[in-house]
């Protein structure tokens, strides 16, 4: 019974031995893997330093490689100069001795050494006197820039004055523009008493028409037919336009260019005479009487127009006697110069 008790704690005592080995085991696994890891690490840092090692190495090499590539250019540069320095040097020197043997061969080479001299010396005159040209040109073409750069700045000085006139004249246009307005304005406004004071003279008379900015008389008021000298009826009504246009000359400014504008037309039927050879003819001479009735009426010349349309500014495109009698006609018109 003693000996299997003892038997027993005897097996069960054998663990703690198995997980001592474990655990030596065990830690000499992890003293294993820290050796490793330590291991490869300080590999690594060595492989990276043979690395950069390697890297300036190669950098060394190719700086050897390209010295040796320019010594190499350098010593074939040597060697074609050598080269060259050595054919020359053979020329020099077969030149050197055919001169001896021309200098041996002719006992006058003296002679030609000192006429070969003098011809330098001419030369060298002719040259020292081209310097000289050449010093003068630079100098004269020194002075020319400079006058060329005063020239760009009175250039440019020219373009501002320029610019400044140029501001100057688009005010002075404004100015201008602004006046005109005022002018035409000033002018628009006597126009508008004139043709008030008109319709109040000549009231609605069916012979006497307003058309746009004009006064249309009917030519039978002032006309005989195919004549231009003024009817004895026409007085009364022209003494009333002209008393309407003395009290306008007043009142309107002396500096408005105005004029009153009296424009004869006939029809389309031709006329042909001694005294009217075309309807022009007869127009004009018809607007140059109503314009000297005016005159001698106290209207200043100077303020007044005689024009002539013949049959070319028809009113009515017809060919009644009704139309005919409405292109047949003297228009007035106020305007300016």
């Amino acid at each position: 019974m003693a000996s299997r008790l003892l038997r027993r704690e005897r097996a069960l005592n054998v663990w703690p031995g198995y997980v001592d080995a474990l655990t030596t085991l065990l830690l000499s696994v992890v003293f294993l893997l820290t050796i490793f890891v330590t291991g490869q690490f300080f590999l690594s840092q060595e492989i990276s330093g043979r690395d950069s090692v390697l890297d300036r190495l190669n950098r060394q090499i190719a700086e050897l490689t390209d010295l040796l590539a320019l010594e190499r250019s350098g010593r074939r540069t040597l060697e074609e100069t050598t080269a060259a320095l050595r054919s020359n040097l053979q020329e020099s020197e077969t030149e050197r001795r055919r001169l001896q043997d021309a200098l041996t061969a002719d006992q006058g080479a003296q002679g030609k050494a000192t006429e070969l001299g003098r011809q330098l010396d001419v030369e060298k005159g002719a040259t020292n006197r081209a310097l000289s040209q050449v010093e003068l040109l630079s100098q004269q073409i020194a002075a020319m820039r400079q006058q060329l750069a005063a020239l760009e700045e009175a250039l440019a000085a020219s373009e501002t004055r320029d610019r400044e006139s140029q501001a100057r004249i688009a005010d002075l246009g404004s100015r201008l523009n602004v006046a005109l307005a005022q002018r035409v304005q000033e002018l628009a406004r006597y126009r508008s008493d004139f043709f008030g004071r008109l319709r109040q003279i000549l009231g609605n008379r069916s012979d006497i028409r307003i058309v746009g900015d004009r006064f249309v008389l009917q030519s039978e008021v002032l006309f005989a037919a195919g004549q231009a000298s003024l009817r004895a009826e026409a007085g009364p009504e022209l003494d009333r336009i002209a008393t309407a246009i003395r009290e306008l000359n007043r009142q309107i400014p002396s500096d408005i260019p105005w004029v009153l504008r009296v424009d004869g037309h006939t029809d389309a039927r031709p006329i042909s005479s001694s005294a009217f050879p075309s309807n022009w003819a007869l127009s004009a001479a018809r607007a140059i009487a109503v314009v000297q009735y005016l005159v001698g009426r106290g209207i200043p010349p100077q303020h007044l127009l005689a024009g002539a349309f013949g049959e070319f500014q028809p009113i009515d495109t017809g060919t009644s006697d009704e139309a005919y009698a409405r292109n047949r006609r003297i228009e007035l018109k106020l305007t300016e110069r």
